[in-house]
């Protein structure tokens, strides 16, 4: 988008949302996490996001370690799966919130069959690690992805044109 933007991890613990919907569970944290961090701004615009993957009523963060990595993967494999992600615009003038505005975009994720010998050469890369589901669908388990119906960068974390149109809301012109 041509922004310039300095990132500001939050101090906001993830792990206790328990909300259900899902939608709820992400606005809950992306708030959380942009509120944390709009307490230490003066004058900024503030963004806060949180992506989770849901399959059969079930919130899949990030996994454990790697025999949590392939449980996620035998279950979406040959599947289709939700991934919501929440976000929070936050505009501070002068120390004050002036605007805030949530919102939540949902993409549907369909994967091929995965095999044991895929899902294991997969978790050998290491990229299952830290992603939502354990995988991301931005690098190397692109290839398990047979096709989606949404917004492709909100699978990656960070639905583009939805924030896009907030920050134009609380005032960010767009292309920078």
């Amino acid at each position: 988008m041509g922004l310039h933007f300095r990132v500001v991890p939050s101090d906001f613990d993830e792990s206790g949302v328990t909300q259900w919907p899902p939608e709820e569970h992400v606005l809950v944290s992306a708030t959380a996490k942009a509120s944390d961090v709009a307490l230490r701004v003066r004058d900024a615009v503030v963004i806060g996001a949180d992506t989770v993957v849901v399959v059969d009523d079930s919130i899949l963060g990030k996994p454990g370690d790697e025999e949590d990595a392939r449980r996620m993967l035998r279950l979406l494999s040959g599947r289709s799966h939700h991934v919501f992600t929440g976000l929070c615009v936050i505009r501070r003038m002068k120390g004050e919130t002036v605007r805030s505005l949530r919102d939540c975009v949902r993409t549907e994720v369909r994967f091929g069959e995965l095999t044991p010998e895929i899902i294991d050469a997969y978790i050998a890369t290491g990229e299952p690690r830290d992603k939502a589901g354990a995988y991301g669908i931005q690098e190397r388990g692109s290839v398990l992805v047979e096709g989606i119906a949404g917004d492709y960068f909100n699978v990656v974390g960070l639905p583009v044109y939805r924030l896009s149109r907030m920050l134009w809301e609380v005032g960010v012109p767009l292309f920078g």
